[in-house]
């Protein structure tokens, strides 16, 4: 079975997007995870599936799998991959989409200086909804990892994030800690592992181990759940520079009760063939 694909990257975040309007595809996970190799596939962190919209009033449904072959419920680099992927094929015309996820609907948004801006939804701190096994509501949780008790914040933003401030990003312990985080026993889901380390009032730098995936040159929702912890733990002021080793974002948030605004870019890098 040969299908099309195009290649997309966010900040050094890879995707491989596939259209499922113009083409019938039912890939297995298997299948999932060859596209994904990097030595055998054509190789990214996600698999991004463009879809026909399942509920009126919506464009498209934005479906996200992790190189694993794992269906996951978010991916903000990935959605500002995808609104420049369905204008440069011209499935629409509009540059503010309503795009449906696993998690809720999503909004993302083509500026005229070529970056996207994506409302990403507001985000929650409620345990149970992240989800995250906690004997209450907090903004910091103890969590013991390894021999570590590590100060976190839980909070999602369509998918689980795990915040911990650190003194040096680049000392963190992201191999070490990440995975232990990420499949850590209080995340039924597993989680995704941030370490943030905070410049100023206004910019963060930030390593993000993804669930499934490994560290990442950058994640588009480690940003935001990054921006809105500090700014809930009255660290930070929105608008927030985000760097990662990819490159920077900017996120936004006003407080409790409105959504969080991402810009950054999106880049096509290659389109091609392959056969299954």
């Amino acid at each position: 079975m040969k299908i099309t694909f195009t290649k997309m990257q966010g900040l050094g975040n890879d995707f491989v997007v596939l259209d499922g309007i113009r083409q019938h595809l039912a890939l297995t996970a298997e299948q999932m995870r060859f596209l994904g190799d990097r030595h055998f596939g054509v190789g990214c962190d996600q698999i991004l599936l463009v879809e026909k919209a399942e509920s009126p009033g919506l464009d498209f449904r934005y479906r996200i799998f992790n190189a694993d072959g794992g269906e996951v419920e978010q991916c903000g680099n990935g959605a500002r991959c995808f609104v420049r992927f369905v204008h440069e094929q011209r499935l629409t015309d509009r540059r503010e989409i309503r795009v449906e996820t696993m998690r809720g609907v999503i909004s993302p948004r083509l500026e005229d200086n070529g970056n996207v801006t994506v409302d990403m939804g507001q985000p929650v701190f409620k345990a149970a909804q992240i989800p995250f096994i906690s004997e209450g509501e907090a903004l910091i949780h103890s969590l013991r990892v390894g021999e570590e008790d590590l100060e976190i914040t839980a909070v999602s933003m369509g998918n689980p994030h795990a915040v911990q401030i650190v003194d040096n990003v680049d000392a963190a312990p992201v191999e070490k800690q990440g995975p232990l985080i990420e499949s850590h026993p209080r995340f039924p889901q597993r989680v995704n592992a941030g370490f943030m380390q905070i410049v100023g009032r206004h910019a963060i730098q930030l390593r993000v181990f993804e669930r499934g995936v490994g560290e990442t040159l950058a994640c588009g929702t480690g940003a935001c759940a990054a921006v809105v912890t500090g700014i809930a733990r009255g660290l930070l002021d929105s608008p927030v520079r985000v760097s990662t080793r990819g490159g920077d974002l900017s996120i936004a948030w006003a407080g409790e009760g409105t959504p969080v605004l991402m810009t950054g870019p999106a880049i096509t890098v290659f389109t091609g063939e392959i056969d299954l």
